[in-house]
């Protein structure tokens, strides 16, 4: 008999009766959408039960009451993508128990790059019936010429946290891997999970095949309790004017941890997170365990703190976004947001690993490194409150990432080219792909391109005289999944002590700053150099050390909804009453000499300062964008004489320093920056080279590793350098230029938010001349000559610098008191 369409087999009914637990509304939605037949797309709060969810379609099909007299299914049925590691290893643990519990004979397995070849090869003969992945290593094993036989059965793929990489490079891959898993398991299901997507028909789009957005169900949860969101505060102290470590609140942190199960820390950087994990550990008297983990540690460093914490063995843990998704830890009780949250949905998602169960608030606390990421905070703990989520918007797909598609399904076997396209514009981000388009992207597989067509490395694939293209020679395979990938971070170097133990990475330009005998501090460790050897830096323990490596990483900008959400509170003069006694003095003082941003127009100051002229631009759109504009509107400075002798950015201002005053900021801000002056500085900056540097490697034109040796990153830049002068002269629209120019103009300078600003300054600037720095201007002018260091190392003379600025900008002069 066949059950009805979300009908709950009885083994499941059953263990969830056990637990004395209900099977949840949308958990049934999910079993009727698979049902039906249909996509789907759960939209659920977090502790709502969605990993259970998505798997609750694969675990009914291994059901005896559903299968009946017949055999369970064999072969690989379900495939699950995370954007972590982490959360899979987390997700198979937390999955096995009502496998086993239940009595169902399915083999669940992760694959990721930190699986062994040996089980990687076991995998792709003789599969499990769930394998848990990633989307890179999707892509490798699409790129075997065994995929086709190995997906063929295929029924089911649930991507987690989908919210986390579909707008992305990362997301651009899957969408082409779900376009190729469909071709060749036509009966496929596709289901997406996300807890803080803000429009979710969007990703409706985005999950189904093009133009079939209706074969996407959205199936939205049943609402949880609300997080308890608290802004932690000096006591009987003022909030620092600048600073983004927030050292201030080090006792107090140190007095939640004390009354709370398990603590997690999140800061936003690498670096923050080595300098707070240091500094709790200093406070730590009672010697309570306290963690670190973050992206550049070891495989086996991360595993030992993920158990430890899956044990309930840590009373805090200091992360970053490594640990930003899905994973669950039920003694959590306390989340902690070092510094500005960035956005309602991250903060959402951060909340969310606390308490992680739906009926039970999630507890979190705000710490601010300073005023203007008070105001922040602020902001985002009223979004949270009335459940308003931002994210980031959908773009065109990479050619940059389908060009390594391409090479990855040469490497799986011969293609027609027609057909490969057909497949590849069944994803809404390749849909605009056009034959002329998608025949430049299998010229450069083939060739590289004109200008480099000659040189026989860059000939990967080749066309037989029935049209079909294959691999020129078997090797190419293997180099393609040795460098294959996504994410292209700055050259690391492996940190080691002499007996081989793996401590982690550090960037090479920190590491190749470092020579014998100078120490650092690393993985929670003082560490001393002893040597630095074949892309590694050996150590030994140190008894004491200052230096932490940095990152460059991503800046994670204020998102456009928090920023609107900044400026209409600074504009609410009735609401400052809701702010501390010193964050109000600011914003009063600051509305009495001068004016405050306001929606929809663009507050600008001129006003002198040590013997120069300042003029600060309030934009609240970002340290990308603000730096875009800084570069900009200098060289339009420049033009008119004006002597601009630097600037810099925050996230919410922009202070230019100049020899002569600015009388007319709208000038400097006139749209037609972003036609020719933009294109030229993109040019001659190093911008356009970076983003090439990274397509180069993504689209496989530059290997960052070849059989048995890794190459530097100076040899990597080296290159990619090369390419991209001979290119600029001999052909200026290779594909890959064209793919750095998308990057650059999207990720690196921001560019629709550098144009908010400029249709802002179109509509109405607030151009106020003062007699000296106005109080807003503190915190920025304070970062002058600190800027290039790491967030937190400078926290101690920024205090000081930033209170001798304010002491000028909140003095009230005798005539003024009168």
């Amino acid at each position: 008999m066949t059950p009805q369409p979300g009908q709950i087999p009885s083994e499941i009914a059953a263990w969830f009766d056990a637990r004395q637990w209900r099977i949840r509304r949308h958990q049934s939605d999910m079993l009727a959408a698979a049902d039906r037949g249909h996509h789907a797309l759960l939209v659920a709060d977090t502790g709502a039960g969605k990993t259970l969810s998505g798997f609750l379609p694969t675990l009914a099909a291994f059901c005896p009451s559903r299968i009946g007299a017949g055999e369970p299914p064999e072969g690989l049925h379900t495939l699950y993508v995370s954007p972590l590691k982490a959360l899979a290893t987390d997700v198979q643990r937390n999955l096995l128990t009502p496998v086993q519990e239940m009595g169902l004979s399915i083999r669940i397995e992760t694959r990721s790059g930190d699986t062994p070849s040996d089980r990687k090869a076991r995998q792709r003969a003789k599969p499990p019936h769930i394998l848990l992945t990633t989307p890179e290593s999707l892509s490798l094993l699409l790129s075997y010429p065994e995929a086709p036989e190995l997906f063929a059965g295929l029924r089911r793929i649930v991507i987690d946290e989908v919210h986390a990489f579909a707008t992305g490079k990362r997301g651009d891959l899957l969408a082409l891997s779900l376009s190729r898993l469909q071709a060749i398991a036509p009966r496929l299901q596709r289901a997406a999970l996300s807890a803080t997507l803000a429009e979710p028909d969007e990703y409706r789009g985005w999950l189904a095949p093009w133009g079939e957005i209706d074969s996407v169900e959205l199936v939205e949860g049943e609402p949880g309790a609300e997080p308890d969101v608290a802004i932690l505060l000096p006591r009987e102290e003022r909030i620092p004017w600048s600073g983004h470590a927030a050292t201030w609140a080090i006792p107090q942190l140190i007095e939640q941890v004390k009354t709370h199960r398990t603590t997690l820390i999140f800061t936003n950087t690498r670096f923050l997170a080595e300098y707070i994990f240091q500094e709790l550990w200093d406070a730590n008297e009672d010697n309570l365990p306290i963690g670190i983990h973050h992206g550049s540690l070891s495989r086996e460093a991360r595993r030992k703190v993920e158990a430890a914490m899956a044990d309930g063995k840590l009373r805090a843990l200091v992360c970053t976004a490594s640990l930003d998704l899905g994973i669950d830890w039920g003694d959590i009780d306390l989340v902690v947001q070092m510094g500005a949250p960035k956005g309602s949905s991250r903060l959402l998602q951060r909340i969310g690993r606390a308490n992680h169960r739906l009926d039970s608030p999630s507890a979190a606390v705000l710490v601010p490194g300073n005023r203007f990421e008070f105001l922040e905070a602020f902001a985002a703990q009223e979004a949270v409150r009335e459940g308003q989520r931002d994210g980031d918007a959908f773009r065109p797909g990479g050619l940059d990432v389908l060009a390594q598609h391409v090479m990855a399904m040469a490497c799986c076997g011969p293609f027609r080219e027609g057909e490969l396209l057909a497949e590849i514009r069944s994803s809404l981000s390749y849909a605009w792909v056009d034959e002329a388009i998608f025949a430049r992207v299998v010229e450069f597989v083939a060739t590289g391109g004109y200008a480099l067509r000659s040189y026989d490395r860059f000939r990967r694939i080749v066309r037989d005289r029935d049209g079909t293209w294959r691999l020129t020679h078997p090797e190419h395979a293997a180099r393609h999944r040795l460098n294959a990938g996504i994410i292209v971070d700055a050259e690391m170097l492996d940190v080691r002590f002499r007996n081989g133990r793996s401590l982690g990475k550090v960037e090479e330009g920190f590491g190749a700053s470092l020579e014998p005998g100078d120490t650092f501090r690393f993985a929670g460790m003082d560490l001393e150099v002893e040597s630095l050897k074949d892309l590694e830096l050996i150590v030994r323990a140190a008894k004491r050390s200052a230096t932490i490596p940095s990152y460059m990483g991503q800046r994670m900008p204020i998102s456009t909804h928090l920023a609107e959400r900044v400026r209409t509170m600074l504009s609410d003069r009735a609401g400052w009453a809701r702010f501390p006694d010193d964050v109000r003095e600011w914003l009063e003082v600051q509305d009495w000499r001068s004016h405050l941003p306001a929606p929809g127009r663009l507050l600008v100051e001129s006003f002198p300062h040590r013997n120069l002229s300042y003029t600060s631009y309030y934009t609240f759109e970002g340290w990308n964008a603000n730096q875009s504009l800084g570069m900009l509107i200098t060289r339009r400075m420049e033009d008119r004489g004006l002597g601009p002798l630097g600037f810099v950015a925050t996230d919410y201002t922009l202070v230019v320093w100049s020899l002569k005053a600015v009388d007319d900021p709208a000038a400097l801000l006139s749209p037609d920056i972003l036609t020719h002056e933009f294109v030229d500085w993109v040019q001659q900056s190093y911008l356009l080279r970076r983003a090439f540097r990274e397509v180069a490697v993504i689209s496989g034109l530059v290997e960052r590793q070849q059989p048995g040796q890794r190459k530097s990153g100076r040899q990597v830049t080296f290159s990619t350098d090369l390419i991209y002068d001979v290119l600029r002269k001999y052909e200026p629209d290779h594909l890959l230029i064209e793919a750095a120019w998308a990057d650059a103009r999207a990720r690196m300078t921001d560019v629709a938010r550098v144009a908010d600003v400029l249709d802002r300054a179109a509509r109405e600037v607030d151009h106020v001349i003062l007699d000296r720095i106005s109080p807003l201007a503190v915190p920025a002018l304070s970062m002058i000559g600190r800027e290039s260091l790491p967030s937190g190392a400078a926290d101690d003379d920024l205090l000081l610098e930033a209170e001798s600025l304010a002491s000028v900008a909140m003095r009230l002069d005798p005539e003024e008191t009168d």
